[in-house]
């Protein structure tokens, strides 16, 4: 992180705060949420979202994304859209939940579009958020999960810098079978011993 000495230095971590190399987050805009819900019903990747498949109406997701990003600094929780910077498209949306001032430690979980998975664009979108998480928020620990089978996200996880601290064993029943739940974080410490920006 480099130190904020002068109006320029501090003008010029704000402007990179939020930018990673593929994508930049901003707050979520109206416009983003009928893609945003769109992809959270998307029935193919509800088993990696979500604990049971539950076909959902269209339009019930957006105020749990107007949720997750109210962003009104009563609390370290933060929802924002991440957008594609080569194309200007929103890819997806990022949060960090659960955060105390006291402990410092907060959940994240990112979504993207079909369309722009495995790309490096989630990895990417949670080395700015984990950089926010840090460097801005002042927060210790950032923990994320996913399902033992889904090995394209922990893959990303583990790229972006998170560590497998443990599971969940048999909480997730899908396709007639029990599965694991992953749970993986990151400590400030580490996330700055791996030379992240």
């Amino acid at each position: 992180m480099a130190a904020v000495t002068s109006t320029d230095s501090a003008r010029s971590y704000a402007a990179g705060l939020l930018r990673g190399d593929l994508v930049h987050l901003r707050p979520l805009a109206e416009e983003d949420l009928p893609l945003l819900d769109a992809w959270w019903h998307d029935v193919a990747s509800a088993p990696l979202q979500r604990g049971v498949v539950v076909p959902r109406s269209t339009g019930s997701a957006v105020e749990q994304f107007r949720s997750w990003s109210i962003n009104d600094a009563k609390t370290a929780d933060v929802g924002l859209s991440v957008v594609e910077r080569a194309t200007g498209q929103l890819a997806g949306h990022v949060t960090l939940w659960g955060a105390t001032w006291w402990d410092r430690s907060a959940e994240a979980a990112v979504i993207l579009g079909p369309d722009h998975q495995g790309r490096g664009l989630g990895p990417d979108a949670l080395a700015v958020l984990l950089r926010y998480a840090f460097d801005e928020l002042g927060l210790h620990r950032v923990s994320i999960k996913a399902w033992a089978f889904n090995d394209r996200a922990l893959a990303a996880y583990r790229r972006a810098g998170f560590t497998e601290e443990g599971r969940l064993r048999e909480v997730g029943f899908h396709a007639g079978a029990w599965h694991d739940h992953v749970l993986l974080a990151v400590l400030e410490h580490e996330w700055r011993a791996r030379g992240c920006p």
